[in-house]
């Protein structure tokens, strides 16, 4: 009996064993689709989207080229150094005549090189400016980052909401489909014993028909709007996608007032646009500098072979002043030309605000009217079930007739669409007034 014992303990924890591999592939089977694809969560998409969305790496690209400018505008305080090597070859020896001598000046063939480093001293402030102008705008660069981020997130979270509607909206007209279905099998036993007439029958039929239709419309919806997901995520537009549904929080958002109080600090936007207005009044500084001179030091060293030069090396020292005295009205040009995009930005300000209160205003009345649908069309479903459940009956008793059953099935329908399409409405809402007032969507869907 032992090794019978044995063996028996043996097989039970080979059975252990195997069970928990099948629990194990279940699991995986929940977390992954039938092409190894994870299950998509919100926040996961949000954080994929704006970290590797070619949009973002674009605006990426634009802070770097603007560090770059900085780069260039900070060489400017240091000083420009100049090499230079030459070799001359003469057809005719150079010389000069003293009366009826003729001495020779230089060599025929000669080496030449020397060494130029010049700095400049004092421009009344076009290298601050410069470099001032450069700072701000890679300042202006990383705020477009967040912009451009900000952006894509909301871009993704309408698109993972609206697969999310479309898969509930697919799930209603499956079981429209399955309603339609079981009332036509009802109908066409009720035709074979005599009680309807074909015409009742030819009905359910046509009803079928078109609600299969329907289905087929939402399941291509429902695909386009997964390559929407591919698309803003950088994958293959076919990839599946399993999204994991948000539970609904109810969440008290600030009103009006405090939501364009919020914006007006909050919106990047807007941040932009004073740092391209700081960027044009450093420009203007420098332009400005062109009316007075620029004060430069100028040394080198120089070398020219020639044995008949007292000194073939020698070393200069120069302190000099440079300033352009006409250009034709150039500067004065220029500088209008600043003042006039100074103008057009504080116009194009003013316009961002008006269009921030409206997104903030659109926002707000979205969420009231999305709210108030859900509170309307809540308690129509279980009405619309009772409506059917009522009809369905009194068809099978011979009744009712079998439009009040399709009307009610229709109905019903209605009432489940509508009240998902205002659920949905009022996430993607939330997330577009919460974008209007400036807050950081990526923060907000952790």
């Amino acid at each position: 009996m032992r090794p019978a014992g044995k063996a028996l303990s043996a097989r039970a924890q080979g059975m252990m064993q195997a069970l928990v591999f099948v629990l194990v592939l279940v699991a995986a089977g929940h977390c992954y689709g039938a092409e190894g694809q994870a299950v998509l969560t919100l926040p996961e998409g949000v954080k994929i989207a704006t970290e590797d969305n070619r949009i973002v790496k674009m605006a990426s690209r634009e802070r770097d080229a603007s560090y770059a400018d900085t780069l260039i505008a900070r060489s400017r305080y240091l000083p420009g150094v100049n090499a230079s090597l030459s070799r001359t070859f003469l057809a005719y020896q150079p010389g000069a005549i003293f009366g009826a001598v003729s001495v020779p000046t230089a060599e025929r063939n000669s080496l030449s090189y020397g060494v130029d480093v010049q700095q400049t001293l004092f421009d009344f402030g076009a290298r601050s400016s410069r470099y001032g102008a450069s700072e701000t705008a890679l300042d202006a660069a990383r705020l477009n980052i967040g912009r451009v981020r900000n952006l894509v997130a909301l871009d993704f979270v309408i698109a993972y909401f609206d697969f999310l509607e479309t898969g509930r909206m697919e799930a209603v007209a499956q079981k429209e489909v399955e309603r339609l279905v079981s009332h036509f099998n009802t109908a066409q036993d009720l035709y074979q014993e005599g009680v309807i007439t074909k015409n009742d029958l030819l009905q359910a039929e046509v009803r079928l028909s078109d609600a299969r239709q329907r289905l087929l419309t939402i399941q291509n919806l429902k695909t386009v709007n997964a390559a929407r997901i591919n698309n803003i995520l950088s994958r293959p537009l076919r990839a599946e996608v399993r999204a994991v549904d948000v539970p609904a929080e109810p969440a008290a958002e600030p009103d009006m007032d405090k939501a364009w109080e919020l914006a007006e600090k909050q919106r990047i936007e807007l941040k932009t646009l004073d740092h391209d207005l700081k960027v044009l009044e450093f420009e203007e500084v420098a332009k400005r500098s062109e009316y007075f001179p620029r004060v430069f030091a100028e040394g080198g060293y120089t070398y020219t072979q020639n044995q008949f030069q007292l000194h073939e090396d020698n070393w200069a020292l120069i302190l000099g002043l440079n300033m352009n005295i006409f250009s034709g009205g150039r500067t004065k040009a220029e500088i209008a030309k600043i003042g006039y995009r100074k103008e057009r930005l504080l116009e194009q300000k003013k316009k961002l605000v008006e269009d921030i209160r409206l997104d903030v205003e659109r926002g707000y009345f979205d969420i009231k009217s999305a709210r108030d649908r859900i509170g309307v069309t809540k308690g129509a479903i279980s009405q619309a079930e009772e409506n059917l459940r009522i009809n369905k009956v009194r068809y099978q008793e011979g009744i009712g007739t079998s439009t009040d059953v399709l009307d009610a099935i229709t109905l019903l329908t209605t009432a489940e669409t509508n009240y998902y399409k205002a659920e949905y409405e009022l996430r993607r809402a939330r997330a577009g007034y919460m974008y209007a007032m400036g807050f950081d969507l990526v923060a907000e869907y952790k």
